[in-house]
């Protein structure tokens, strides 16, 4: 338009771009996807070490230039058997129900875990106030708070546990976390150059607008059941997307204290987070439990006869 000036033509590339949103939004399909509760997983006749999957030595260059924290930087791994998938609900009950242990999130004082929450329609999308609650009375048992329940859902992976309760789970079972160069090494399964930017098809993640509308083109909203995506080249599931995973090593310069989770979540989406990658690093506060948080362990032991 002659005369427009900067300002002008600033206003209208905004308005563009927010007609352009709301159009997407109001054209982006709308499905009802069945609720799925356990994903069948193949048998493992003769396993050494059953529900786990041998991950073999190696060096890898870990790290990506997507997020400055993801820095490159060599690692060399020693073999080691890891969790083929995320430690479920009925895994950690089984531990509860045998050490009579009592997570941080149901300790008094705790009360509680942060619970992602779809926002309205008018919410302020700015701040990630929007989606996110600490909610009183959410923990394991309650993933999204004292109205819900894992009844039915023994195979979805266990959230809303801190660094605490899984450390405490891996060493009843006589293993420990994954460091997050093993944790990488395995995600990873051998290769060297992956996909930087490109959303993974063979994961849950959110496939539309993030956080208002996710089309759950993967057959998926929210959490998925373990195992329900194909295996990596190492025969692990689920370890991009479903649900970020906890590590042993702290994150560096961080406080309060956190260590770092890995592999993104049902949560990552092309607009919002491309955190669905082995490179992918955060920091989780480690007496924090979420609803989009788990973690598998490894074992220290001779690899396969």
């Amino acid at each position: 338009m002659p005369g427009m000036t900067s300002l002008g033509w600033t206003l209208v590339a905004a308005i563009t771009a927010a007609a352009l949103l709301a159009l997407t939004i109001a054209f982006l399909p709308q499905r009802s996807v069945p609720i799925t509760l356990a994903c069948p997983l193949q048998i493992e006749e003769r396993a050494q070490h059953p529900g786990m999957v041998w991950v073999p030595a190696g060096a890898i260059e870990m790290g990506s230039d997507v997020y400055p924290e993801e820095t490159r930087r060599n690692a060399n791994v020693a073999g080691f058997w890891m969790d083929r998938t995320e430690v479920t609900n009925a895994d950690f009950a089984a531990f509860v129900r045998a050490t009579n242990y009592v997570t941080v999130a149901e300790r008094p004082g705790k009360k509680g875990a942060a619970v992602f929450v779809m926002p309205s329609g008018d919410a302020n999308l700015s701040s990630v106030a929007a989606w996110w609650r600490y909610v009183e009375g959410a923990n394991w048992r309650h993933p999204g708070g004292p109205d819900t329940s894992i009844e039915g859902r023994e195979n979805f992976p266990v959230v809303a546990v801190t660094l605490e309760d899984a450390a405490a789970y891996a060493k009843w079972k006589g293993r420990r976390l994954p460091t997050e160069a093993e944790w990488e090494r395995a995600a990873r399964a051998g290769a060297a150059q992956l996909p930087e930017r490109e959303q993974p098809k063979d994961a849950n993640t959110w496939q539309g607008v993030f956080p208002i509308i996710d089309t759950a083109e993967d057959g998926f909203t929210g959490i998925a059941p373990v195992g329900c995506f194909k295996p990596n080249a190492f025969g692990v599931h689920d370890m991009i997307g479903n649900v970020w995973e906890l590590t042993a090593d702290t994150f560096e310069s961080h406080a309060p204290a956190a260590h770092v989770i890995k592999g993104g979540s049902f949560l990552c989406a092309p607009n919002y987070c491309l955190r669905y990658r082995p490179a992918a690093r955060q920091p989780q506060e480690d007496g924090l439990g979420t609803s989009h948080i788990g973690f598998r362990t490894v074992l220290e032991a001779p690899g396969p006869n």
